[in-house]
């Protein structure tokens, strides 16, 4: 057995080798670039982060200590979905166009124009052709999170256009 058959017969490491590098950035962060607390919080800002970390490099451990034992992950069983079905490259281009355009929008005309973007574009490459409608809904929805995230949660979101509006 070649160490290529080997490998993609556990092709799950790949998934534990991930999750082992995520988990190794996250902790290298915080020991580089410590935050410092307040009296009020006794955990301090790092808590999180380390232990976020940690958890990431337990999971690697053992899903690696899984695999080299034998165990295998399941194929997927969706009867809805054609595994022999190629990718529809059209969708995922619009998708991906989408998501770049949203990133590009919202420094320049805030949240809800740039959301209103990213829903409708969204509903657009999926398939849905109810313009009107999508558009309407998109832009309620990316109000209603902009709304919710800047005035209620305090998450400073671009509002362009409508910055003083609220």
């Amino acid at each position: 057995m070649t160490a290529i058959t080997w490998l993609r017969e556990r092709s799950e490491l790949g998934v534990s080798a991930l999750l082992l590098l995520t988990g190794v950035l996250v902790l290298a962060d915080v020991t580089v670039a410590p935050r410092s607390g307040n009296a009020a919080d006794p955990l301090g800002p790092n808590a999180v982060p380390v232990l976020l970390g940690l958890l990431l490099v337990a999971l690697a451990v053992l899903l690696t200590v899984d695999v080299l034992r034998g165990g295998r992950g399941e194929a997927e069983g969706g009867e809805d979905v054609d595994l022999t079905a190629p990718t529809d490259l059209r969708t995922v281009l619009l998708l991906a166009g989408v998501l770049v355009a949203t990133a590009a929008l919202i420094p320049l005309v805030g949240w809800p124009i740039a959301g209103t973007v990213l829903f409708w574009g969204a509903t657009y490459a999926l398939g849905s052709r109810a313009f009107p409608r999508d558009l309407l809904i998109a832009a309620g929805v990316s109000l209603a999170t902009w709304l919710v995230f800047d005035a209620l949660l305090g998450v400073d979101l671009p509002g362009g256009p409508l910055m003083g509006a609220f």
